[in-house]
């Protein structure tokens, strides 16, 4: 059978990041089992759609899905397991927020939600309030043994660099202090200030500038590697055998299908977006914001650019294999030559120099691709 993965947005949080450009929603607390009931609803519509395939990953993101509670996080994954195949051992993921973590995500943990992906951001108090962060950094440390203590094996850390006002020491500081709270994965994500947040209207603030933030990002993966983190995507690290799955469907071409205001989907050779409107979905209004088949052209671009984007790279010698279209290797190769990249067997990915500029790179490589 096909593998698929499932995407289950929940748009609620305590209060709106000045950084945050995702769906979501505070103050809305009360429309929260009225979300739960459309969201099963939903799953419920699509089930005859997935029935060919088994589900090995399920992401519940947000927002913040902690916010929800036990019951209805409970409740949702066992609409899931009533409706889809799904894997024995599949991924099943849960995003929190440190202050919404307490002793019952041992019920999450008994209903069979096996990961969680804490949003730490930073271990600097100072910076987590600059950006409107709720918790503190000694929320966030409690947060892991509180998570430890209800059975979880798998958790990861998401980790921002570039925050205003942050500086070497205090980057530093923070990856060492996740680090050292043994999280089986870590994403270190750049900054990056989305038109319409309101921390682009504060330019004012001490932003590190490119050159800082690329030292920031050096840094990490330099001491995430001796730590025996294994970078196997631009912005993610691994021990061994706990790479998000789910993800690795996103930059693998894998199938997901999204749930919930403002999920996307990749499904059966199309894809769409539900609308970002809490009071429609609500309503089983579920209007797409967006809805496309994908042409060959299309898939072809998605492989090199998503494939560059991990560690293991892409096999140039499948580009005109799967997608019957010639691609010119010849910038690929001055990138080797440059340290920008590695090749290995016919393999090309870039180094961590090179996923510093992959968005030149990767453009590059998508014009000499047509």
């Amino acid at each position: 059978m096909r593998k698929l993965g499932l995407y289950i947005h929940v748009p609620f949080c305590k209060s709106k990041c000045a950084y945050c450009d995702f769906y979501s929603l505070a103050g809305a607390e009360e429309r929260m089992d009225d979300y739960a009931d459309a969201l099963i609803a939903q799953l419920e519509a699509f089930a005859p759609r997935a029935a060919a395939r088994v589900v090995d990953t399920v992401y519940v993101g947000g927002g913040t899905p902690s916010y929800l509670g036990a019951a209805r996080l409970v409740r949702i994954l066992q609409a899931v397991r009533g409706l889809y195949a799904v894997a024995p051992d599949a991924e099943i993921t849960a995003e929190a927020n440190p202050d919404s973590v307490g002793g019952w995500f041992a019920e999450l943990r008994a209903a069979g939600y096996n990961r969680v992906s804490l949003g730490a951001q930073s271990f600097d108090n100072a910076l987590l309030r600059a950006v409107g962060r709720v918790h503190t950094a000694e929320q966030a440390a409690d947060a892991v043994k509180v998570l430890r203590r209800a059975g979880f094996e798998n958790v990861s850390l998401d980790l921002i660099y570039g925050l205003p006002g942050e500086t070497a020491q205090s980057w530093r500081e923070s990856v060492e202090r996740a680090a050292e709270l043994l999280p089986e994965h870590m994403s270190c994500y750049g900054l990056k200030v989305e038109p319409g947040t309101p921390l682009c209207s504060r330019r004012d603030l001490p932003f590190p500038d490119d050159d800082a933030q690329a030292e920031r990002y050096l840094r990490a993966v330099d001491a995430l590697s001796r730590r025996g983190y294994r970078q196997y995507e631009v912005s993610n690290f691994a021990k061994p055998g706990y790479e998000s799955r789910h993800n690795l469907k996103y930059w693998t071409l894998g199938e997901y299908l999204g749930f919930g205001a403002g999920a996307h989907s990749d499904f059966d050779g199309e894809r769409f977006a539900w609308a970002r409107d809490l009071g429609a979905f609500v309503r089983r209004d579920w209007a797409r914001s967006e809805s496309s088949a994908i042409s060959p052209r299309e898939r072809a671009r998605e492989w090199l650019m998503l494939g560059l984007r991990t560690s293991d790279g892409v096999p140039l010698s499948e580009y005109a294999a799967r997608f019957g279209r010639a691609f010119d290797a010849g910038f690929l190769s001055q990138c080797v030559k440059a340290g920008y990249a590695a090749a290995d067997g016919g393999r090309v990915s870039l180094t961590a120099r090179g996923f510093l500029v992959s968005n030149q790179i990767i453009a590059r490589a998508l014009e000499l691709s047509e």
